[in-house]
């Protein structure tokens, strides 16, 4: 069994999703390779390399 942390990787609570005027929806900034995104979307256990999470507070939470 392993003692690693699975990340969580939401688009939804990721820093780099952000909303497009044009498109008028959310997309990543971030520019993902085709091999990326079909491992983001296919691969239950894969976690994103470029998830930041949004949450100004996870620090703070950390230190306690």
């Amino acid at each position: 069994m392993s003692n690693k942390k699975q990340r969580f990787t939401s688009c939804d609570t990721c820093v780099n999703n952000v909303y497009d005027d044009e498109a008028e929806c959310y997309v990543c900034e971030v520019d993902l390779d085709e091999d990326e995104i079909y491992r983001l979307f296919n691969e239950p256990h894969y976690a994103c390399p470029y998830y930041r999470s949004d949450d100004d507070y996870a620090i703070v939470r950390k230190q306690n």
